[in-house]
Parts: C-alpha cells; sequence; structure tokens
C-alpha cells in the first residue's frame, strides 16, 4: 500500500509563526499566529498541538517544505533551524521555498509584490503572477530600496505585507526546491547583520 503523503510546511521568516499540513494534496490543518519576537518560543508548542488535532507523530510526516527566507533574521534562522533538526532525526526529505513566495500566495490573483520591511527605506521584495491558481515568479527576492523596485515595475500590482499563505498555490507552482545534503541547508538572509554593518561602517 502507497504511504499517505504528509507535508509540513514551517515559515517564521515574518511576524508570523505559520505551520500547515497537507494530507494527500488536501489542506488538513494550519496556524498563522502573529508573536513578539517569541517565535523560538511559540513554534515547537504550535506544531506539537497541530500534530495531536490530527492524531499524527514528526515520524508520520513524508516531507517539509520550510520558508529559507528572506525576512527577519532570527526569525529565519528559526524556522530553518527546526526543519532541519525534524528532518535529520526522522530521516524526512526537505525542500525549500521563498519566504517571500510563501506571503505572496495569500493574495487571490495578479501581479502581486510581497513585502517585508528591512528599515533605511529597503524592503524584501519580489514579484510573482498569479493566476488561476498557480504563481509564477517575474523577479527575484532582492533586498532593495522601496521606490528603485517600484519604478521596475511597469504593471498594475498589490503589494502584500501580511497574510496567512495558501499551500496548495506553492504546491501547484513551480516554486519549491529540494535540498540533497541537509547538512548545508543555509538560510537566504540576502542582509549582513546588525553587527556586521556596524563593522562595515566603522572600517
Amino acid at each position: 500500500m502507497t504511504k499517505s503523503s504528509k507535508t509540513l510546511f514551517v515559515d517564521t521568516a515574518t511576524k508570523s509563526v505559520f505551520l500547515a499540513l497537507v494530507v494527500d494534496g488536501v489542506l488538513s490543518d494550519q496556524v498563522c499566529r502573529e508573536g513578539v519576537n517569541n517565535h523560538s518560543v511559540t513554534i515547537l508548542p504550535l506544531l506539537d498541538d497541530l500534530l495531536k488535532r490530527q492524531n499524527l507523530t514528526l515520524k508520520d510526516l513524508t516531507d517539509i517544505v520550510v520558508g529559507i527566507g528572506p525576512g527577519s533574521y532570527t526569525g529565519v534562522r528559526i524556522g530553518v533551524s527546526i526543519a532541519k533538526m525534524i528532518g535529520y532525526l526522522n530521516g524526512i526529505p526537505i525542500r525549500t521555498v521563498s519566504s517571500l513566495a510563501l506571503l505572496a500566495s495569500s493574495a487571490l490573483s495578479g501581479t502581486v509584490v510581497p513585502f517585508i520591511d528591512a528599515r533605511r527605506e529597503n524592503a524584501f521584495m519580489a514579484c510573482f503572477e498569479i493566476q488561476d491558481g498557480v504563481m509564477v515568479r517575474k523577479f527575484d527576492d532582492v533586498l532593495a530600496n522601496v521606490e528603485a523596485f517600484k519604478a521596475r515595475l511597469s504593471q498594475p500590482y498589490r503589494i502584500v505585507a501580511a497574510g496567512t499563505p495558501d499551500v496548495l498555490k506553492i504546491l501547484r507552482s513551480d516554486l519549491l526546491t529540494p535540498v540533497p545534503d541537509i547538512h548545508a541547508l543555509v538560510p537566504n538572509y540576502l542582509q549582513v547583520t546588525e553587527a556586521e554593518h556596524n563593522k562595515q561602517a566603522a572600517a
């Protein structure tokens, strides 16, 4: 008998912890909980509750999709670390997806610009076209000046800075990347840390 597919989505790159479970192509459960710099404290209890609601354990999962960033430096690291730990300890394959793509998937259709504020008039942004429940990437993820990025867009668009991801859109689209070596998986930060920024400024 073929094992039922159970895909866990994990993303902590924004102000919210996002978890979702897709069983055989159907969204079975999800949680999108906004926090206050406490993702490391809330994610494991939220995951435990989700699995208990579905009468599952980590070993029942068949694969994990993790938001790899960009976004909050600490937040991105938390989600990727949790996915790596679960995957390694349970022999579960991992795929990555842009956290900006997850954010953009919350929109229904049209040209969408996911937006995560990075301060100093900069933001993490990308551009996607959503049509018939499928997403196509138009611009890669960047850390850029907001107005300069907007100037690149030649058609009407919608900025999305918050929302619950639609993981079924993600699964229908060509946006996932398999991870061949779990130990080599690193987040996509797209920026230097504050400490590195200060060090460069002082040099």
